[in-house]
């Protein structure tokens, strides 16, 4: 059974480059890509996603807000989020992810691997699939 992961992020390069990379280690996902909160959350509305990839600027929204509207809800409060930013970078950024309930905060460019051990270790933690 695949593990159901959605990615909101607007760089279409980083997109192409995890997936690529999720495909290159053979993991059996189904991948959802929304390129906006707003995307993100119309994805959300039909579908219960294994774990989250949350970029820190949206075109629309902060991504601290679209994890706190996640963190907000009965139904995906449980669903690992990992942050992710080009950006925002600093130890007090990563202090704000946490506190508001991402499950780890990675900096662009992202090491597919290290990031790869993540999203198996939050997988195996909160039991939303086997990778």
């Amino acid at each position: 059974m695949p593990i159901k992961l959605l990615i909101v992020d607007d760089d279409r390069n980083f997109i192409e480059t995890l997936e690529d990379g999720l495909r290159l280690k053979q993991v059996d996902a189904e991948i959802k890509v929304a390129k906006s909160a707003r995307e993100g959350l119309d994805a959300l509305a039909g579908t219960k996603p294994s774990l989250i990839i949350l970029d820190v600027q949206l075109p629309d929204m902060h991504g601290i807000e679209f994890m706190k509207i996640i963190k907000d809800s009965d139904r995906l409060k449980d669903v690992p989020v990992i942050f992710i930013s080009a950006k925002y970078t600093e130890p007090a950024d990563r202090a704000e992810a946490v506190l508001g309930g991402a499950a780890s905060f990675f900096s662009k460019p992202i090491d597919i691997d290290e990031l790869w051990k993540e999203i198996k270790y939050l997988l195996d933690r909160s039991g939303g699939g086997k990778p």
